[in-house]
């Protein structure tokens, strides 16, 4: 893998990890008085990650995790075998279980298809796993695509979620090609998306990038939903296109669902600038970084 697609992966996990100490905080007067300026890791306020520490991922990066590990193993996406170890990894799993999560493995467990139990959550977490695929496919924008929406699927059906997962796929290679990033993200939206039922959500994130970060994902919605999250990554990217650590630090400050949309701008920035971009220690003080590291090397 180049440079800048190692930064796209780990861009994707560090913003997972930096946003773990106030993931989920929607109070961010709350987030000013307990962390102040959160620029490296902590460990998390809320008792949803009871039992992880600094370094450590969400649900959500853990989740991330799962996928590189399938993808390494396998040299591409099987959808079976991540089904497989997804579920596995749940058996007897510690962190927190989000709705999707429960409903998904319900319909496991019950017997039915593996590849087929996603639940019809709109949470835009199930496209944010999608980084982790980029090892088996660096240099072939299709299959990355079709991957990006099948790994999506595993878990969340809703085609909200799904074309969230398709858009952040071609608009990162798009990045990996040369194009920068604002740039990226108006081709990839006028090219496939004028007519998506996301398309609102975009443009709204495009047209907000001179605003307020802070205000900006208040007004948007700091939850978990596509509506509320695709508007707020789309915004990070475009806002801080040439600055990764603040759109990272950004990112958590603005309370709420930090993780999902971190982990999508993390990704697409990561790739528009390198490992460099990247302060060291998100990466040496990242439980998983020496295993993520290993994943990525031949």
């Amino acid at each position: 893998m180049t440079d800048n697609q190692q930064a796209a992966v780990f861009g994707a996990f560090v913003a997972d990890a930096l946003s773990l100490g106030v993931h989920w905080v929607y109070n961010t007067g709350v987030i000013d008085k307990k962390f102040g300026r959160v620029e490296r890791y902590y460990d998390p306020l809320t008792s949803y990650h009871k039992g992880k520490k600094a370094g450590d991922f969400t649900h959500y990066g853990d989740q991330m995790l799962v996928l590189l590990e399938s993808v390494s193993e396998t040299g591409r996406f099987e959808a079976l075998h991540f089904a497989r170890t997804w579920r596995h990894f749940f058996e007897d799993y510690t962190g927190y279980f989000d709705k999707a999560t429960k409903a998904t493995l319900e319909k496991m467990n019950a017997g039915e298809d593996l590849t087929g139990c996603g639940s019809d959550s709109d949470d835009l977490a199930g496209a944010s796993r999608l980084a982790a695929l980029l090892p088996a496919y660096p240099d072939d924008r299709e299959q990355f695509v079709d991957a990006a929406r099948a790994q999506t699927a595993i878990t969340h059906t809703n085609p909200l979620v799904i074309a969230s997962a398709d858009f952040f796929a071609r608009t990162l290679a798009a990045v990996l090609n040369g194009k920068p990033p604002v740039a990226a993200l108006e081709e990839t939206l006028a090219a496939r998306f004028a007519d998506s039922p996301i398309a609102r959500q975009i443009a709204m994130g495009l047209e907000s990038r001179e605003r307020d970060t802070r205000e900006t994902i208040a007004e948007f919605g700091q939850m978990c939903s596509v509506d509320a999250g695709l508007p707020g990554a789309v915004h990070l990217i475009a806002r801080y296109a040439d600055d990764f650590k603040t759109a990272m630090v950004e990112n958590v400050m603005a309370g709420g669902d930090s993780s999902a949309r971190g982990s999508l701008a993390g990704m697409v920035l990561g790739a528009a600038h390198g490992m460099a971009a990247i302060p060291e220690a998100w990466i040496s003080e990242m439980a998983a970084g020496q295993r993520i590291k290993t994943l990525l090397t031949p």
